[in-house]
């Protein structure tokens, strides 16, 4: 080489610690299982037996209006080519059945409203102990958190106070655990300091009640344009990050706030609408590769029939007929979300579980057999660019592939065992990096 070894270090070394930075901020995807949903609740509602209960009745529901593969199979347009209905008609009744309920959110925001302080104490403290024999007991879903009030002007003391006594609650009841994947969503963040004060609340809680430190963590809600861009032209998600001190987990869309915030009209307050997806691209593309998980929002248009009681024929047919047509729009804005790779989204009726998983399931499922063909193809010619019928791949692609096994994966739609019809092992989906994976079978 002409360059000496000496300048080669010196040229070197700021791009080494510019480099290091970089990967400090990017971390890539974290590989542990995100939930496919988040059901949110009022706080004045929640027992600690819910998710069992709410699970019951969306497989009375299911079974009530899709009876069979074939009922379900026509209401998502799913094929019966290879009994591909009747494989996630089973796989959402076996879901619903182990688990309908991934992620649970004790909601003290829009879904509890505003009452008195008294009132709201109150509640505060009796969901906590709701949540501590749930523990006991053993009924909490997997991931499970509260909603507090934004930390406006306003709000910002009731937000607190909620936590506060919910907390300290809490840990007096289970002596100072606190249940896994515990999260506290903070809603319509606007500024980085809301959640900067989150998280100083949160080291406050944790030296006051000896809980180890770094266990509280945080979402947070994208609900206003002002999160999307600030007033300087710049989006200021990756602050509200920063601002979090390492608390910060996850970021949420709320889809009927935003739409208000953007002056769309209540008609057309939908998920799929183009604001929405302009503030998912660009919430995308501020936060990828940060280890910040994603979610979006909620249908609104509930499964729900309009009689109730001892039915005629006709009353039958009608509530089926809303019924079904409640449960395509949300599946379509669940795949809707997914194409656009939001991967979690919300619920707010157990009416709703039945299509969320359908499409979940489906989405995936779908394209299997053939992820699986172009994977072990790349594994087999360690990178080469390899042409597959009509579509040409290339190591990117194999990334792509890689990224949907993992996610495949963490969401129920395929089984471990199914994974490994690709060549890999566990460890190297959960690795998240086909460039290792080449790197690591080119030196045995």
């Amino acid at each position: 080489m002409t360059i000496p070894q000496s300048k080669k270090e010196q040229l070197f070394n700021s791009l080494s610690q510019a480099n290091t930075s970089f990967n400090e901020i990017y971390p890539g995807d974290r590989s542990e299982r995100q939930p496919v949903h988040t059901l949110y609740g009022g706080a004045n509602l929640f027992k600690f037996d819910a998710t069992i209960l709410l699970g019951q009745r969306a497989l009375e529901i299911l079974e009530t209006y899709a009876p069979n593969h074939e009922v379900f199979g026509k209401v998502f347009g799913l094929s019966n080519e290879k009994n591909f209905s009747k494989k996630i008609y089973e796989k959402v009744i076996a879901k619903l059945k182990l688990e309908a309920i991934e992620d649970f959110r004790i909601d003290f925001e829009d879904g509890y409203g505003n009452r008195s302080n008294e009132e709201e104490d109150a509640t505060a403290a009796a969901v906590a102990k709701e949540v501590a024999k749930g523990m006991k007991e053993k009924t909490l879903s997997p991931f499970i958190g509260i909603r507090i009030k934004p930390f406006t002007e306003e709000m910002k003391e009731r937000g607190l106070r909620t936590l506060d006594i919910f907390v300290s609650t809490l840990v007096k009841e289970t002596g100072g655990i606190l249940p896994d994947n515990f999260v506290v969503m903070l809603p319509k963040v606007t500024i980085s300091e809301q959640p900067a004060t989150l998280a100083n609340f949160f080291d406050i809680l944790e030296e006051e009640l000896g809980i180890k430190k770094g266990s509280l963590k945080m979402e947070m809600m994208v609900e206003t344009t002002q999160a999307i861009m600030s007033i300087d032209g710049t989006n200021p998600l990756y602050k509200f990050i920063k601002a979090s001190a390492g608390r910060c987990i996850a970021m949420h869309f709320g889809t009927y706030d935003y739409t208000a915030s953007c002056s769309i009209t209540a008609k057309y307050q939908e998920m799929d609408h183009p604001v929405c997806d302009f503030a998912h691209h660009v919430t995308k593309v501020a936060l990828a590769h940060t280890g910040i998980w994603l979610s979006d929002g909620a249908t609104n248009t509930m499964p729900i029939g309009p009689h109730r009681g001892d039915l005629t024929i006709d009353q039958k047919f009608e509530n089926t007929q809303v019924v079904h047509r409640a449960w395509r729009k949300g599946y379509d804005h669940i795949r809707h979300s997914l194409w656009n790779g939001f991967y979690q989204g919300w619920d707010l009726n157990p009416a709703q579980f039945a299509m969320r998983y359908a499409a979940v399931y489906a989405f995936f499922l779908e394209s299997y057999d053939d992820a699986v063909e172009r994977l072990k193809t790349f594994v087999d010619k360690a990178a080469r660019a390899t042409l597959i019928g009509d579509v040409f791949d290339d190591a990117a692609t194999g990334q792509g592939l890689l990224n949907y096994f993992l996610r495949a994966l963490n969401s129920g739609a395929i089984t471990e065992e199914e994974v490994l019809a690709t060549g890999l092992t566990l460890d190297e989906i959960r690795g998240r990096s086909f460039k290792k994976i080449l790197e690591n079978r080119k030196m045995k």
